[in-house]
């Protein structure tokens, strides 16, 4: 039997169900792709292909269909291919996973609007074959409907397909921890993790439902075929534990390895903590040692052994799956080369150093004053993930520009609108301050901003920006605002990247002429702001690529509040004293309607001055542990090279 479309190595082929990879540790077969996109054409066609031989032989299709922000770009695919290659869904039959208890079909939240949004709208599928538990049920009446729910799926044959994400406390559906294998659609009171992770879709936790109806473990396993997608980095613990993992009632996806005709479809970034990626050489004895890998392998097994590199001795290598390692080269050069390597990436002087030896360093030397600009996603992602870095490039005289993709108003509360608005009526009376305050105190939880109310939380935080920057010694000037267009939906839900937008990127690189980016690096949430905003970036400079001032452009990587740079990775870390550590929180205290009761805090209770703030010492700790000069804090970057 034939299953996803595999890269190995130039070639494409089939690997066949069943058969994992060279892994004794693995026990669901996955494919990694190299991004979600690939690897949502791949699963797309899959269906497609499926619908058109049930097609042929005069069968209906019976399809389970996931929503959430994996699937996305699948059902993107399938309208692409009805429309342009004349895909025809008559003969399909769909069943969805889930649906919130209590909500109503009509609001924004509900998986009936998201999947009418995303699909059903657009393409041929009768209405009558559309089937989506019902988040009006209420009462005794919920048994009969669930019951009645999976007695419609047997009456037509079962499901062919069904496509699955995965959530953080390992649910699919949402059959939360402790769900049993023999369950079938029930209610099910939602974990307090699925809900966190939920509540930037329904602008804060307090307005996500606690239940909802789902699917069980019994009626998803009863599926011919399942595929079950995964995408960036935040899914990565939780897709190991489920592949390589015992099959636990607390881990509800880990029933998927005594299905028959199962896979992972991941990108690399939900792949990475495998043990083939993560430590292949505990896999493969066969290892071609690169630079990289030799990196990593080493910085890992400081960590295993707790010792500092120049410490490292043949038996560690020895007894830790390298001994292909010290068959190239002696364990002596191997430390005094990572050491060396490591020590290079530190400096004081992110912008280079004047008039010094740069052989060594990260930066170069010239030109000694560089055009340097700092790329924000969100109005203070700037001050959060590089604050330090920043204050030292206006310190040591470069020409920093700092310029915001987005405007951000999603995030500020109404609250914080209000009392703004309220504030601007008593400075001076006017009907459109009182047009704003009526706005927000008759929104309800489905309704959209009113244009006034996203200017207002827009300028609200324009202000913020200002207050941070000035802090820091930057000239207003120098401050731009791009609100790209992508992001002003007035809702979480954000457009696709546009021309509009990459023409507007474009603009601003080639008035500024820059020696230096840095961006957001961040690639957790693939359908995310800072994924989007990175994609502009990208796409932007390769299209400037042959204007002469881009020779002379290097491309800096900064990660956000979620994740850091592994060290192995890291190419530039700017260490931070003391005092620069309070300077960067004082910035990040300028944006205060992202304090105290931030609107999108996701799993992580703390304030995002505290997670950058211990994540830049973490750093710094990591580099001590490993034997090299302590500092208070660090900041890190990957320098991104074009092909």
């Amino acid at each position: 039997m034939k299953t996803i479309l595999e890269k190995n190595g130039t070639d494409i082929k089939y690997r066949p169900v069943g058969q994992f990879e060279e892994t004794r540790f693995e026990k669901i077969h996955n494919v990694i792709f190299s991004d979600s996109n690939e690897a949502s054409i791949k699963v797309a066609e899959e269906i497609a292909d499926l619908i058109q031989k049930k097609q042929e032989a005069g069968k209906k299709c019976v399809l389970g269909l996931a929503t959430g922000s994996s699937p996305i770009r699948v059902y993107e695919e399938l309208v692409r291919m009805h429309k342009e290659e004349g895909l025809s869904f008559k003969n399909v039959i769909t069943f969805n996973l889930d649906e919130y208890l209590p909500m109503e079909k009509d609001n924004r939240q509900s998986y009936w609007y998201f999947m009418h949004e995303h699909l059903f709208n657009h393409v041929d599928i009768p209405t009558d074959n559309i089937h989506i538990p019902d988040g009006t049920i209420a009462g005794e009446k919920v048994i009969e409907y669930c019951i009645a729910y999976d007695n419609e799926i047997k009456k037509n044959g079962g499901l062919d397909f069904q496509l699955l994400g995965i959530g953080r406390t390992g649910h699919i559906g949402f059959n939360e921890p402790g769900s049993h294998y023999n369950s079938g659609t029930r209610v099910i009171t939602l974990d307090h993790i699925t809900r966190v992770d939920a509540a930037p879709a329904f602008l804060g936790i307090d307005h996500v439902p606690r239940k909802a109806i789902t699917m069980g473990i019994s009626t998803v396993m009863g599926a011919k075929r399942i595929v079950l997608l995964g995408w960036g980095q935040n899914k990565a613990d939780i897709i190991k534990k489920t592949v390589e993992g015992p099959i636990s009632a607390q881990v509800p996806a880990t029933y998927l390895q005594n299905h028959k005709n199962c896979t992972f479809v991941l990108d690399t970034g939900a792949g990475s903590e495998l043990t083939r990626n993560k430590t292949p050489w505990l896999v493969d004895e066969s290892l071609e040692w690169t630079e990289e890998l030799t990196a990593k392998a080493i910085v890992w097994l400081c960590n295993e052994t707790g010792k500092s590199i120049l410490s490292l001795t043949d038996k560690d290598y020895n007894d830790n799956g390298m001994s292909g390692l010290l068959a190239l080269e002696d364990s002596y050069d191997l430390n005094i080369k990572m050491f060396n390597r490591l020590q290079h990436t530190i400096t004081g002087w992110p912008g280079g150093k004047p008039n010094a030896d740069d052989s060594s360093r990260p930066e170069r030397a010239e030109p000694i004053k560089k055009k340097v600009i700092i790329f924000s996603p969100h109005p203070d992602d700037d001050v959060i993930s590089m604050g330090g870095t920043f204050d030292r490039l206006v310190e040591q005289g470069h020409d920093v520009h700092v310029v915001y993709q987005t405007s951000g108003n999603i995030a500020v509360s109404d609250t914080d609108a209000l009392r703004y608005a309220e504030i601007s009526k008593r400075i001076s009376p006017s009907e459109e301050a009182q047009k704003i305050i009526d706005s927000i105190k008759n929104k309800n939880d489905s309704s959209f901003d009113s244009l006034e109310v996203r200017k207002l939380k827009g300028n609200i935080r324009r202000g913020e920006s200002y207050a941070a920057v000035r802090y820091l010694g930057l000239d207003d000037s120098n401050v731009h605002f791009l609100d790209l267009p992508f992001y002003e939906t007035g809702t979480i839900k954000k457009n696709n990247l546009s021309e509009a937008d990459i023409e507007i990127m474009i603009d601003i690189i080639a008035q500024i002429k820059p020696h230096q980016i840095f961006a957001a690096g961040d690639l957790a949430d693939p359908h995310g702001t800072h994924k989007v905003c990175l994609d502009a970036v990208f796409e932007a400079m390769k299209r400037l690529q042959s204007e002469p001032f881009m020779k002379d452009c290097w491309l800096w990587l900064y990660r956000g509040a979620w994740h850091e740079w592994d060290v192995n990775e890291i190419e530039m870390a700017v260490p931070m004293s003391p005092d620069q550590v309070l300077k960067k929180r004082y910035a990040i205290f300028c944006h205060q309607s992202q304090k105290d009761g931030v609107m999108f805090q996701g799993d992580d209770s703390r304030e995002f001055w505290m997670r950058a703030e211990e994540r830049n010492k973490d750093t710094a700790e990591r580099y001590r542990a490993l034997g090299l000069s302590h500092y208070a804090a660090m900041e890190a970057f990957v320098r991104h090279k074009f092909e």
